[in-house]
């Protein structure tokens, strides 16, 4: 029902075309995390284990390389599809406005196959490289991986905050400058804070692996290695990236005033506004639900209970979101703000035990809520991109293209048969993902059974670390 109240006045096609951009768009963002961080903590890793001569570190470099290259290939697969669908889905908006901020989609493609050469190398170099060339080698893939963000980012950024051209008399962009397309007033608190989010998340990600295995007995050192690494970068990252989220909050209140009232589902502009704690906004205005604090939103937009909060009726009902989409947006607003706050505590315990007593906590429910950190980023993740592209509604490009004005004119059967293939794809590269990963986990743990009984100072690849393999080693 809410969903059909979203789409009343558009065009039939809106709905699969939302719907199939929404449902790609929250598949392929579940890989990126790994994508833009996995290559730094392999290698902070890898650094480490040719600093300490450390077998164990080495080891877990070495697996992680590969899901990172398998990671990779699943990406190709969602992160194309995805590109598609931009000219498939939404050809009027590419149409009046690649010129102006399609050189972002130019420089993700070319930090795309860059990153793929990259993996190639580091996977290939493990055997057949020097362990000084192999590493330098591999220090350009996080750079790499950066550069795809910024490739993307700076679309987004441009989509909710344009610049960089003027318009004709027939209403299209013309004098177009690069630049400033770029480097839009939300590309630097987007950037960063999305960097740091991907940070935080596959640090606590690859984390919850290894708290799983430490909640169920296995205290060796290679759990405790393989937790430790990527959760202390994301617990050191995740203070940042709170301070982060404030200063992007900020911004979007500055910047795009009828956004930040979705957020936080304020009515009509206003000094004094209270913060609702989730809460549903009517048509009417009222608000049903949530926990109401008095004057809070004005203090954490301005610092001062007299700031004024612009509200949803500062504009014509057809340029604002409906009250069922501003719901949404401060749902998943609230949602990614509090998991935030929760891993702020869960990286404070774990800051605290360090300092105190020099070791890692022993609670089982240190090592629980561990376990749960990753599927709970991940979900921050998601609800923030939902809080982004909801909240800016009704535009596609903010003030100056609607989204009912880019849609394709495909036929929306048309658009709901190819949806469903799309998903039916989707569950088969995701279970193939998923298949590939246990695969691998089951290889590496039989051959960490089988060479358990090695003495102490032999490699955990019975050969060197660098070097071909002897005949008849294990994987």
């Amino acid at each position: 029902m809410h969903t059909v109240l979203l789409l009343t006045d558009a065009p039939p096609q809106t709905l699969p075309a939302r719907s199939m951009m929404a449902f790609t768009l929250a598949s392929h963002i579940i890989l990126v995390p790994l994508g833009v961080a996995l290559p730094l903590i392999t290698l902070i890793t890898h650094g480490y284990g040719l600093r300490r001569g450390d077998a164990t570190a080495l080891l877990l470099a070495r697996r992680w390389s590969a899901v990172m290259a398998v990671q990779f290939a699943i990406g190709v697969v969602t992160g194309t599809v995805l590109s598609f669908e931009f000219g498939l889905l939404w050809p009027r908006m590419m149409g009046r406005w690649g010129d102006v901020f399609g050189i972002g989609f130019g420089v993700e493609a070319w930090a795309f196959f860059l990153e793929a050469v990259l993996i190639a190398i580091y996977l290939y170099g493990w055997r057949r490289l020097s362990s000084r060339t192999h590493f330098l080698l591999g220090l350009p893939l996080p750079l790499a991986a950066l550069l795809g963000a910024f490739g993307i980012l700076a679309a987004n950024s441009w989509m909710n905050t344009p610049r960089g051209f003027t318009l004709d008399s027939a209403g299209n962009p013309v004098d177009v400058k690069i630049w400033k397309a770029i480097f839009t007033p939300m590309f630097g608190p987007e950037y960063w804070h999305f960097v740091v989010a991907m940070l935080v998340t596959a640090g606590y990600v690859v984390a919850g692996v290894y708290a799983v295995g430490w909640l169920r007995g296995r205290r060796d050192r290679y759990h405790r290695l393989g937790f430790t690494i990527p959760f202390t970068l994301a617990a050191v990252f995740t203070p940042v990236q709170f301070v982060l989220g404030d200063s992007i909050a900020r911004q979007v209140f500055h910047k795009q005033p009828v956004k930040f009232a979705a957020m936080e589902i304020v009515w009509k502009t206003d000094t004094h506004q209270p913060e609702y704690l989730y809460g549903r906004l009517h048509p009417d205005g009222a608000i049903s639900g949530g926990i109401r604090i008095p004057q809070l939103d004005s203090i954490l937009a301005g610092f001062h209970a007299d700031t004024e909060v612009t509200g949803l009726t500062s504009v014509p009902a057809s340029d604002r979101p409906t009250p069922t989409q501003a719901t949404i947006a401060h749902w998943t607003f609230d949602t990614m703000v509090g998991i935030g706050s929760l891993l702020v505590l869960l990286a404070l315990w774990y800051a605290a035990m360090w300092l105190l007593r020099r070791r890692m906590p022993a609670s089982p429910w240190f090592f629980r809520c561990a376990a749960v950190s990753g599927v709970a980023s991940v979900v921050a993740v998601e609800c923030g991109w939902i809080t982004t592209e909801v909240g800016r509604q009704p535009w596609i490009v903010y003030q100056n293209m609607r989204v009912a004005e880019a849609v394709t004119a495909t036929r929306a059967g048309g658009l709901w048969a190819m949806f469903g293939v799309i998903v039916v794809v989707y569950v088969f590269v995701f279970g193939s993902l998923l298949t590939v990963l246990l695969k691998m986990r089951t290889r590496w743990r039989l051959a960490d059974q089988a060479g358990g009984q090695r003495p102490p100072k032999e490699t955990p690849e019975t050969d060197t670390p660098y070097g071909p393999r002897s005949a008849g080693s294990r994987p």
